[in-house]
């Protein structure tokens, strides 16, 4: 008899032990979701438009990570109705700098112009499927991914559409627009630039009554 309660007992200590040990494991699982749901929301939170950039240019490995994550971005029937083009060549952005100074004289009277694209190394430009009638969903989407994944990783960016408005209607652009290698039927839509901040500017109010619960 005595022998049996040992036995009950032994048995029990190691059910306790088990159990102990499934919780703290639960704990540790729910503890690290809740690490990444809170470093996701601090870059949402924390992120901020650039519009100085420091002259070091982004690497192109650290771009490919800022690509595959656009590109993971949710689409309608995984249409994926964009074409990404990563301008990196200083060429290029002096080059179609060149022509939008020549349009706008007044331009580069600012001392710290360099470039249309907020000085910016480094310019991503982005195309739309117009056939598609979300297509422009999409490729928001796609550079909220891009824009995201480049501020974790302490880079920052800025949304432009002035420099593609420009460079869609000017005919003197009309050779940079052929570089970009866009297919036949996709219009050039927006671009974002990407650099490392020269600047921490405060967060600019949002409007929270503009956000409502529907009961």
């Amino acid at each position: 008899m005595k022998s049996l309660k040992l036995m009950l007992l032994g048995a029990s200590l190691l059910l306790c032990a088990g159990c102990g040990a499934q919780a703290q494991k639960g704990s540790e699982s729910t503890s690290a979701e809740n690490s990444k749901e809170n470093a996701v929301v601090e870059t949402i939170m924390s992120r901020r438009s650039i519009r100085k950039y420091k002259p070091q240019a982004v690497n192109r490995d650290t771009m490919q990570i800022i690509l595959d994550c656009g590109i993971n971005a949710p689409n309608g029937q995984n249409k994926q109705s964009w074409e990404i083009r990563v301008v990196d060549n200083p060429e290029f952005i002096n080059g179609i700098t060149e022509i939008y100074k020549k349009e706008n004289p007044n331009a580069a009277s600012d001392p710290d112009f360099k470039n249309m694209f907020r000085n910016a190394s480094t310019v991503v430009f982005i195309a739309n499927d117009p056939s598609y009638d979300l297509s422009q969903i999409d490729c928001g989407l796609l550079g909220e991914n891009m824009i995201l994944s480049a501020w974790s990783m302490g880079i920052g960016s800025c949304c432009l559409g002035g420099p593609t408005r420009f460079m869609t209607s000017t005919p003197a652009a009309a050779e940079y627009i052929k570089k970009l290698d866009i297919p036949e039927g996709y219009q050039l839509l927006y671009c974002i630039a990407f650099g490392y901040p020269d600047e921490a500017p405060a967060a600019r109010p949002r409007n929270a009554a503009k956000a409502k619960f529907i009961d």
